[in-house]
């Protein structure tokens, strides 16, 4: 695969291959070390220019797909980064904190889940006491199970979907704002699910419609502090989400194929949404959803 940065001129349909994946399964939470094929995550292509030079950022679901190839941005823009993943994914965090520590970045490993209450507030005690503060929080960890009839979804999976998706969301937000100044950014991942949602994703996409809700009351509410709160909402991206029950197995060979662009979206595609929307150079931007979903039309 020929790996261009972000800034080279490219036909967006071929700039990353057609995928057709193969029916595989992995125990949630899934790993990008297993997966078939390989997910691009900037490790090789993206160029950073010093956007975020000096800033501390908290990076949930850090260990791969997205939320990796948002840290590994991040330090090739001149932030420290703090990862927040599940124990089960220390093989992936660990080759993301490498990737940071080439970048001459500090990588603090925080491993816990956030769906428990105490764990994700001293996620957030932990990240700024080794990082020294924060000034960025991206909260973009997310639980997806498909599951086709509403009768065969348990009470424990709608509860446990809520919980790492959208109670996790508050806690940990509502632990750092104390420790944000003006001029920090909060992103949440929200996903087109929100506008969209697939019949097997019920409760997946109902979360990612209450983090829409939530980060537009937010950014009102913060607004006045300087602190400005924006979401990014991804299409179908090729991540280990898709493999571990996110997608049912029998549509994997066929994800992101209808998207206009004929593609599945690759994580490093997102990078560039999260550098703007954490950089000062959104400084009026509030409230926002910014859609990066291979052009399907969306609010």
């Amino acid at each position: 695969m020929t790996h261009h940065d972000q800034y080279t001129f490219t036909n967006p349909v071929t700039r990353y291959p057609k995928i057709s994946p193969p029916i595989q399964d992995q125990p949630e939470p899934g790993l990008d070390r297993d997966l078939e094929p390989q997910t691009d995550r900037g490790e090789k292509s993206y160029r950073g220019t010093g956007r975020l030079a000096g800033r501390r950022a908290l990076i949930t679901g850090a260990d791969s797909g997205i939320g990796a190839a948002v840290a590994i941005a991040f330090a090739r823009e001149g932030a420290d980064v703090a990862l927040s993943y599940l124990p089960a994914e220390e093989a992936d965090a660990q080759a993301v904190a490498e990737v940071i520590r080439e970048a001459g970045q500090k990588a603090v490993c925080l491993p816990g889940d956030i769906s428990d209450a105490g764990n994700a507030r001293q996620l957030v005690a932990d990240a700024l006491e080794q990082l020294g503060g924060l000034d960025i929080l991206i909260n973009n960890a997310g639980r997806q199970i498909a599951v086709e009839n509403l009768e065969e979804l348990s009470d424990e999976q709608f509860e446990e979907t809520f919980k790492t998706n959208i109670f996790a969301m508050f806690w940990i937000t509502k632990a750092a704002l104390p420790h944000l100044s003006a001029g920090a950014s909060i992103v949440n991942t929200t996903s087109i699910q929100a506008y969209n949602p697939s019949p097997e994703l019920i409760d997946y996409a109902s979360t990612k419609a209450a983090i829409n809700n939530f980060t537009k009351g937010l950014a009102q509410q913060l607004a006045p502090r300087g602190i400005r709160v924006n979401a990014v909402a991804p299409g179908p991206i090729w991540t280990p989400l898709q493999v571990s029950d996110g997608q049912p197995k029998e549509k994997l060979p066929e994800f992101g194929q209808s998207t206009p662009l004929g593609r599945a979206g690759q994580p490093t595609e997102l990078a560039p949404a999260y550098v703007f929307l954490a950089s000062s150079e959104s400084s009026y931007v509030m409230g926002e959803t910014l859609n990066v979903n291979g052009g399907t039309p969306s609010p």
